[in-house]
């Protein structure tokens, strides 16, 4: 019996179309889990070990993590350059969760000779959870990569902070957590990781290493009770966002980390929360590689960031002149 051209096209077309809709729904189950119903099921952190490291903790995401993960019943280190801020959120902590502090205080734009200080800090706790937050951004705004102020001191000190972060604070917890066959490192990453993106040249390059470096840690070390997760978050309202305004689109640091932390066990990759997912998801459809890398695009992000300069410095000058009347 001969079968024609069309029906097996008709076929193929079928299980074509079959085939996407089992994946759709794959990642349907996937995000309701980890997004969802992780708000109900989520894992006991504590279970990880007594004490959680958080790099950057004195502000933004840095500090809600630190602030989240003590609320969940972990002691919880410090690690950032203000001694001052330090100790304000230490007291809050402390005061607020009734768990155990422990600051740190380190500039990681320094470089690799302040890791031996951060060992003798971290010796003899039992470390859990590693939060790799600590970034800094190359410019305050959409710049070619020569644009931003000092470019020469800038590249060391990103690099520093960005990257070498990142392997060195891993090297430093990562042995004891094998030798007790639990641990749980949590690499922040970035929106910008996710595509290149023009205009943010070295920030961008210095979120993909997170990304790969932490999936390829994960590979590694799984078999041997190390989870290792990279988040990479859109906006959140933070000091390196300018404190842009919470809506629907932005998180909150604080609900952000809440939501971050429950998808922890679920995903070794997540966007965080359930808004920044579905952001992820249009970005890749509606912004594809052609048109991010363009020059209409570029030129077009440039006028952006000159028309975002006037009006903060426009609003800038106000709140110089309002101070001044008061």
């Amino acid at each position: 019996m001969s079968v024609s051209i069309s029906e097996v096209l008709t076929i193929v077309g079928g299980l074509t179309v079959v085939f996407h809709l089992l994946r759709l729904t794959w990642r349907c189950w996937r995000g309701l889990r980890e997004f969802v119903l992780a708000e109900v099921w989520h894992m006991d952190l504590r279970t990880y070990g007594q004490w959680a490291v958080v790099t950057g903790a004195t502000s933004g995401i840095g500090k809600a993590y630190a602030c989240e993960l003590a609320r969940r019943g972990l002691d919880v280190v410090l690690v950032s350059r203000s001694d001052h801020k330090l100790r304000i959120v230490a007291e809050e902590i402390e005061h607020q969760y009734g768990r155990k502090t422990c600051t740190i205080t380190a500039d990681f734009t320094h470089g690799h000779s302040i890791y031996p200080a951060i060992a003798e800090g971290l010796q003899g706790l039992e470390i859990g959870i590693l939060v790799n937050n600590v970034g800094m951004a190359y410019s305050d705004h959409f710049a070619c990569f020569l644009d931003a102020p000092d470019p020469e001191r800038k590249i060391t000190e990103l690099i520093n902070c960005n990257i070498l972060s990142v392997p060195q604070m891993t090297r430093l917890v990562l042995p004891d957590m094998i030798k007790r066959g639990k641990g749980l490192i949590i690499n922040i990453s970035s929106v910008a990781a996710i595509q290149p993106q023009p205009l943010l040249s070295l920030y961008s390059a210095t979120k993909i290493f997170v990304t790969y470096f932490s999936q390829c840690l994960n590979a590694e070390y799984k078999g041997k009770g190390i989870n290792v997760q990279c988040v990479a978050p859109f906006m959140v309202c933070t000091n390196m966002t300018k404190n842009i305004k919470v809506n629907c689109f932005v998180r909150s640091a604080s609900g952000f980390a809440h939501e971050a932390l429950n998808t922890v066990g679920l995903s070794s990759y997540t966007s965080g929360c359930l808004s920044h997912a579905l952001q992820s998801v249009a970005l890749t459809v509606l912004l594809p590689d052609w048109l991010r890398m363009s020059q209409f695009l570029v030129r077009k992000l440039q006028r952006l960031a000159e028309v975002i300069t006037v009006k903060r410095r426009a609003m800038e000058e106000e709140e110089k002149l309002r101070k001044k009347e008061e």
